[in-house]
């Protein structure tokens, strides 16, 4: 179950990377609900060039059980705090893009997912 859930995160990380690259000022108003402009624009970009490296790091493969446990705590800790930074963005700060709870409860979810106990089996992380 674990691997699947990193997989799972890995790829949408990947994508939302790809996307910041592509288009950022489409991703900051979804995400966000305010207009980004200048400088905000390299901030997304770079945001999306960390997603992408994470997800690259965190892509389960046949790696040693100790580098895919690092794999998951990793992703983890990106989870759990992307979660709890977005929802004060929209708790707090009154940011409201249509994506934004979205976005909270996905990786909230999968923080939660990804804590919850795991079999001791080798291979599971």
């Amino acid at each position: 179950m674990t691997r699947k859930v990193l997989t799972f995160s890995a790829a949408i990380e990947a994508a939302t990377g790809l996307a910041a690259l592509g288009v950022p000022l489409f991703v900051g108003q979804l995400l966000l609900g305010v207009e980004v402009s200048g400088v905000a624009s390299v901030v997304v970009r770079c945001f999306g060039i960390a997603l992408i490296a994470l997800s690259v790091a965190c892509w389960p493969g046949a790696e040693a059980t100790v580098l895919r446990r690092g794999a998951v705590r990793g992703m983890l800790l990106y989870n759990g705090l992307i979660a709890l930074c977005l929802a004060y963005a929209g708790g707090v700060d009154g940011l409201r893009g249509p994506l934004l709870w979205p976005a909270v409860i996905l990786h909230a979810v999968v923080a939660l997912l990804l804590v919850r106990p795991r079999s001791t089996s080798p291979s599971t992380p």
